[in-house]
């Protein structure tokens, strides 16, 4: 009589599992706490004792958040924003990304250094030479203000990345399809496209991120017309440094984090073939 041999794990496997296990609680454990904060009563919130739980969950942050009267309209400007700039810096960064790999033109090594050193230059330090510039240009107190410079921090590391997809794809699939009578704009957007997916889905997950959890340039470049906020803004209308509405604050965050989790769900299949790497000959 033969015996079942149960699969035996490895130390060194059993280790990985568990740090992964460690580093997934450390990542979720603020969300957690914000999401803890919105459910717990007004005396729980301001308690010297913090405990990690509530025996008394109430929806009562999430009612004064959605009862403020500019958070729908702050909701809806937010998904302009992000889903301008997810749309825009993919196009672009798909269209530049094929030009530089594709075709050889002068100063395009100077081009791609320039996209390197774009990525160096800190986000704050331009924020006041962007004022001047919004503001010559008439685009401040819009969210044109918003759009624009999220699609140009988005884009040297979109171009980096869908770079190396476009190289990956042979160069041999291109002259077939052209042998069998398609154009160079029918090559682009029937098979490179498809084939760069992953990536342009990759680098849309970055720039979501950064233009929807924006606070500086909405801060700065918003100035008064409230009616174009975004989210982030939605949230100083909770703290007061008199009296900050804590529970307003976790609330209005969970709410925000929200069309983040939707879109990972979403793009989690292409997300992860984009991190993994580009298609092979």
């Amino acid at each position: 009589m033969s015996r079942v041999r149960l699969p035996v794990r490895r130390p060194w496997r059993l280790a990985a599992e568990v740090t992964a296990l460690l580093v997934a609680v450390v990542v979720a454990f603020p969300l957690y706490w914000m999401l803890l904060g919105a459910l717990r009563p007004a005396g729980e919130i301001e308690s010297t004792e913090p405990r990690p739980w509530t025996t008394s969950p109430t929806l009562d942050s999430f009612r004064r958040v959605f009862e403020q009267h500019d958070f729908g309209r702050y909701f809806v400007n937010s998904l302009v924003v992000a889903g301008s700039v997810v749309l825009a810096s993919a196009l672009i960064a798909f269209l530049a990304a094929t030009a530089v790999t594709r075709f050889r033109f002068r100063f395009r090594t100077t081009l791609l250094i320039m996209f390197l050193v774009a990525q160096m230059v800190p986000v704050e330090a331009l924020t006041i030479p962007l004022f001047f510039l919004m503001r010559d240009f008439g685009l401040l107190n819009t969210l044109g203000s918003l759009i624009l410079p999220h699609i140009a921090f988005s884009l040297p590391f979109a171009v980096w990345m869908l770079r190396g997809f476009v190289r990956a794809v042979p160069e041999s699939l291109e002259e077939a399809a052209y042998l069998d009578g398609a154009s160079r704009a029918r090559f682009l957007w029937r098979i490179l496209l498809p084939l760069v997916l992953p990536g342009l889905v990759a680098t849309s997950v970055f720039s979501f991120i950064s233009a929807w959890n924006d606070f500086l340039f909405a801060k700065s470049f918003i100035i008064s017309d409230t009616s174009q906020s975004t989210l982030p803004m939605a949230l100083l209308v909770f703290y007061k440094p008199d009296e900050p509405d804590w529970g307003g604050v976790m609330a209005a965050s969970t709410v925000m984090t929200i069309p983040v989790l939707v879109f990972f769900v979403l793009v989690q299949r292409r997300l992860v073939s984009g991190l993994g790497g580009a298609v092979k000959d």
